[in-house]
């Protein structure tokens, strides 16, 4: 039986993953043991830069989490070596950045499973989010689209303001040439 002391902190720790897992927008759950400490750093410092909080966690502690949390579709994930990337900022960056890592490792790196908004996904549909376009991608495409009925407006406009200055060129030489 652990003493009160040990229980206490497991219990803060099954709080602070529960509360972690409710603000998240996306976290994807990765089996590391394929790793070694150099591409870990490298791996940290990406995940880091893109806002995405990665860490070990014990099984137990964070199946208790996700079923506070109610992602009872990653108990069975939940075995061997574990590690949590967590986003709160961006739907796809943990998992773009882990699928592209998992991609390279060759599968020593495995993606597990994830989340989004409360939608718990295996390693197929994690995958299939790290392809989807990024918020500030998808950002760029809807101004584009945006602008694109703007700038040929403008193309019209020109086009016939150019066509009158070339019509009333014209007339005026004409008028030159008789006068």
């Amino acid at each position: 039986m652990p003493s009160d002391k040990i229980l206490k902190q497991k219990q803060e720790q099954v709080e602070s993953l529960t509360n972690d897992l409710k603000n998240a927008l996306a976290g994807v759950i990765v089996d590391y043991k394929g790793i070694n400490v150099g591409n870990d750093t490298k791996l940290r410092k990406e995940l880091r830069e893109a806002g995405v909080s990665y860490r070990v966690v014990k099984n137990s502690l964070l199946r208790r989490a996700s079923e506070n949390v109610g992602y009872d579709g990653l108990k069975d994930v939940l075995v061997e070596t574990t590690a949590l990337a967590i986003s709160d900022t961006d739907y796809t960056a943990a998992a773009k950045i882990l699928c592209k890592y998992a991609d390279a490792s060759k599968g020593k790196f495995t993606i597990k499973a994830g989340f989004v908004e409360g939608v718990v996904l295996d390693a197929k549909g994690v995958k299939n989010l790290s392809e989807l376009p990024s918020r500030e991608e998808l950002v760029a495409m809807t101004l584009r689209g945006l602008n694109a009925p703007i700038s040929g407006l403008a193309n019209v406009l020109n086009a016939n303001i150019r066509g009158l200055a070339v019509a009333l060129n014209q007339i005026a030489e004409q008028k030159e040439q008789s006068a």
